[in-house]
Parts: C-alpha cells; structure tokens; sequence
C-alpha cells in the first residue's frame, strides 16, 4: 500500500535519522576536502550544525509541525559553522518555514518545501558558485517539483529524488575543474545526500533508532565529563606549551590504545589529561613539542579545538594542580563575573570580535582592542551561537567583526541576522593579516559607517599566505602533492609544493612580493622555534632587497606559519 503522507512524528524520525546519517560518516565527507590539508571540516561542520537542531527536535516529546519547524530552523540557525553549516541551516530554515504551515506532508508539499529550501539558500550566499551543495539542492527541489506531477507515493517520490541527487553530485566535477583535478565530488553536496538516505531509511522504517548523542567539539564548562579513566599528571611546569585538542575518533580508542596513546604524551610532557568519551577524546598536555602531539593524535581520528598557550608568556603562570572539571567551573564563573562586570561599564560607541587560534595571535588582537577573541579558525570554525555570545558580552552600539576565514564569513553574516540588541558589522576579511590590517585602520573619531568602508578598503593592501602539510596525495593547480609536502597557501589558492619547509615559503613569497612590497610579517605557528623563525626571516632579507622583515609569535596550530606582504 502506497504511503502518500508523513505525519509530525515520522517527520521527528526522519530527521533524526539524517542527522545520526552525517554524523556516522562525517570523517569520510572530511577527506572529500580538494585541499589535502589537516583540517578538512566540511563533514564536522555540517554535523555539528544538525546536531545543534536535532538536539531540540529529540526533546519534543509531542511533535506538531510547527513545533518542529521551530526547533530545527533555530536549533541550526545558532548551531551553524562553516560556510557549509551556515548553507545547510538555510535549506532547513527554507524548508520548515514551508513545512510549518501544513499538518502533514505530501509530495505536493515535499516539492514547495525544496523549492523553498532552495530559494533561501542560495538568496544567504552573495556569490552562487555551481558544482556545490547548492547545485545539489537545486537538482532536488527541480526533481520534486517534476515527480510531484507524477505520484503520489511519497516512499518513491523521496527515492527518486535522491537518486537524481546522487546524479547531480556525481557531476559535480565537471561543474568545478579544482573538484575533478583532485578527483572528488562535492563535499557539501555530499553531505546533503547523506542527510536524505538517512531520511529514506527512517521513512522506509529500515532504521528504528533514533536516539541523538549530541558530538559537541567541546566540553561545558561546568559538566560532568564521564569517561574511562580520566589520567591527570600533576607535577611542576616544565614545558612551554599548554596544549589542547579534542580528537573525533575514526579508529577503535581502547583500554590498550589509550594507554599506550598516554604513555607517549607522558614521553613528550606533564600535566596530562586524557578523557575518553565514546567516539570523542579530550586531551590536554603541557609539552615544548605541540605538533608531535597533533601528529599522535590525527592517527586515531579527526582534531577540533586545537589550542595552544604559550605559557612561558604568561605572567602568573601557575602550576596545574586540580582537575579538568574544576578548571572549567573556575573559568565559567569569571566568565560570568565578567560579564557582570561589563553591564556596569558605560555602553561604547564600539566594540570588536575577532577570531583566532593561537595564543600569539591573540595577544596582538587584544593589543590593537580587540574586547572578544574567539578561539578558532580553519582548525575548528565557531558556529553562529558562539559570534552571539561574543557579542553579548561586549556593551556597544555596534560591534566589528572579523571572521579572518572565508569560512567563517557566512556563520557571522547570519549572527549579525539575528542579533537584536545590537548592530554586528561584519568585515570580511578572509587571513589573520587582513584582521590586523583592518583594525590597525580603524578609526575611533569616524562613523561606524566611515570604518566600516575604510576598513574594508584596508583588505586590499595586503596579500597573504600560510604553510602547511599535505596530509594525502593529489594534484591541484597541475601541481603533483604528496603526503607530508609543505604547502604553500596564498589568497589564490595553492602557490607552492615542496620538501623544505623554508625554500616551500620562499617560493610562495615569489608569487606576490613584487619592487611595490615594503614590509613581510611572519608569524611562526606553535610548533616552530624562534630561531628558526628568525633565521628563516635572515632568508627572506637576502631574496627580497630592500624589503623589512618582522617576526612575531602566533601560536596557530597545523600552520607553521602565516605571512604578511604590504
């Protein structure tokens, strides 16, 4: 007997299952990345925004269609990270607005529900590239709206528009020549495709749990962190590094591999924490090594939240004597205290956010006034939420932010959205030294509307590069990577592949230092040395006459260093 609707509760089920869907294959998605970087998040992006709502659709214990429209339009609204977040969150936010207006769904509603989805999302981005999951979404709503005039069985209609999207996703390719030259398909467009199976399978009554166990990229300040045996090393700093990640599990992580994984840290520091919790591992170790740290680390899954504090830098740097969980009440009531602080300080004309990982970096930040510096970049993106509490905690009229990723641009566009006690201008800049850029040209006796123009004309003024490592072999740009070369990044994409980390920099340098460039900033990552960092700058006085170098520390993680050109 044909099925021709879909009530409130199935619905429940059924996005449920397409979240739970994304989340069992995030890591694959992840390796879809055309940059064979060690932080593709597409995958982990995607997840954690339909994570965000599917929390608040599993606590409906009685769902109506509005109800749910509610929760999954806000819950991934707030819950966006990453350009592909901030898009998926706009497909449902498309969708439920649709679907909230009707009792049950039919394949006429299935078809203006997509349409819808797809109208919303494409009007959120300013420049509609095709060969993406928006050329993916626009093939679903197209096939709905074509199978909507000839049945009325919604278990084939669903079916036959998943497999035209997995035909438009296989073309992909040919849409975007970067995809085909790395041999992948769309990683977003990907997991909008994981997202409907998981739906059919819901719908087709194949899967029977529903049960969300939210992977949040971070712990709570103030929770219980439950775990298989929590190990904290207390003993007296030594180590220069104060280093922190969390590691989405790929691999078994047990009793064996988390000692053995503990020993190592042991090896390479003190002051070691080493939760694991199911399918996510929170480490922290004070070591002089990070990135040795790191490399352990990516061998049983996939890192978030990468920090590092150079706690040599520190001014009252402390010995690590109480547990993970005490630390982080400690800090969530001087957060509070903090706030409460602000409120009674008069408001300010502005006030600034910015993002950044590193504790170098955010040092500089904070010098050139900077009120809230957010923890992140390509490593781990901030979602939405996180840009609003930010803000929150700011007592302005208008509030600069500076996303410092193109990635993270669209999360803060729909922060600035939602926000309503205050006005959130975004500034997008795309690197660390288009933020610095742009607050060195901010201005407190202009408009808010005469820095926001000056400082995005400042973005101009400087190009930038950052180097890395391939973390798998391909082809981009007609250049030929391997595992483990060093790449070069420029504001154009790939600029240089090589062996040697400083000739690899010095050839990237080569593609947008010309007789017009006075100053080269290098800001070296967590896990190179000063000297070397300093000798490196010797290197690029000597190629580049007549050119000042400066060396300032950063502290980023997975990149040994951005660079600067003005």
């Amino acid at each position: 007997m044909a099925t021709t609707t879909i009530d409130a509760a199935l619905v429940q089920k059924m996005f449920l299952a397409g979240a739970k869907n994304l989340e069992s294959k995030k890591e694959w998605i992840n390796d879809l990345n055309v940059f064979p970087v060690p932080d593709g998040d597409t995958g982990t992006n995607m997840t954690l925004t339909i994570m965000s709502a599917a929390k608040e659709v599993s606590a409906i214990a009685n769902p109506t269609m509005e109800s749910l429209a509610k929760a999954i339009s806000t819950g991934s609204l707030r819950g966006a990270r990453g350009n592909s977040g901030v898009i998926l969150s706009q497909l449902l936010r498309g969708f439920t607005k649709e679907m909230s207006t009707t009792s049950e769904i039919t394949v006429e509603t299935l078809a203006a529900a997509t349409q819808k989805a797809t109208e919303t999302a494409y009007k959120a981005v300013m420049k509609p590239k095709e060969g993406t999951i928006l050329t993916v979404a626009k093939g679903i709503s197209d096939k709905a709206s074509e199978v909507a005039l000839q049945t009325t069985d919604i278990e084939e209609a669903v079916s036959t528009i998943i497999d035209y999207a997995e035909e438009v996703l296989a073309k992909t390719p040919e849409m975007l020549p970067v995809l085909k030259e790395a041999g992948v398909v769309d990683s977003g467009g990907q997991g909008l495709v994981v997202v409907l199976r998981g739906m059919y399978d819901a719908l087709t009554g194949k899967v029977t749990d529903f049960t969300i166990t939210e992977p949040s990229a971070e712990f709570k300040a103030g929770s219980t962190m439950p775990g298989k045996g929590a190990a904290i090393d207390n003993a007296d700093i030594k180590f220069g590094y104060c280093t922190e990640f969390i590691i989405m599990l790929d691999k078994e992580f047990n009793e064996k591999t988390e000692a053995e994984f503990k020993a190592f840290l042991s090896s390479i520091g003190d002051s070691i924490v080493c939760v694991n919790l199911d399918d996510i591992v929170k480490v922290h170790v004070h070591t002089n090594h990070p990135g040795q740290a790191f490399e352990k680390g990516l061998e049983y899954g996939q890192l978030t939240k990468m920090k590092v504090d150079n706690m040599r830098e520190e001014h009252n740097q402390k010995v690590v004597a109480q547990s993970e969980l005490q630390a982080a009440v400690a800090a969530d009531a001087m957060k509070k205290k903090d706030a409460e602080d602000k409120k009674e300080e008069p408001k300010k004309d502005f006030g600034f956010i910015t993002i950044a990982a590193g504790a170098g970096l955010a040092d500089i930040f904070r010098g050139l006034g900077v009120d809230q510096v957010i923890e992140g970049g390509q490593t781990m993106n901030p979602s939405t939420e996180d840009i609003l509490n930010a803000a929150d905690k700011i007592n302005a009229e208008t509030i600069f932010v500076l996303p410092n990723n193109s990635n993270i641009i669209l999360a803060s566009n729909q922060a600035a959205s939602i926000i309503e006690d205050k006005k959130l201008v975004v500034i997008p800049t795309k690197t660390i030294p288009q933020g610095i850029t742009a607050m060195i040209n901010f201005e407190m006796t202009r408009s808010a509307q005469e820095n926001e123009e000056a400082m995005v004309e400042s973005l101009s003024m400087v190009q930038s590069g950052q180097l890395t490592y391939a973390v798998r072999d391909t082809s981009i740009d007609g250049k030929e990577i391997k595992k483990d070369n060093y790449l070069g990044l420029g504001d154009k994409g790939l600029a240089s592949v090589g062996t040697d980390m400083d000739d690899t920099l010095l050839e990237m340098l080569d593609t947008f230092v010309n007789e017009e460039s006075e100053l080269i900033s290098l800001y070296y990552g967590s896990d190179v040395k000063e000297e070397d960092a300093d000798e490196l700058a010797s290197k690029i006085e000597e190629r580049f006459d007549g050119v000042d170098v400066e060396v300032q520390f950063g502290g980023q993680p997975v990149y040994f260093y951005i660079v600067s050109v003005e």
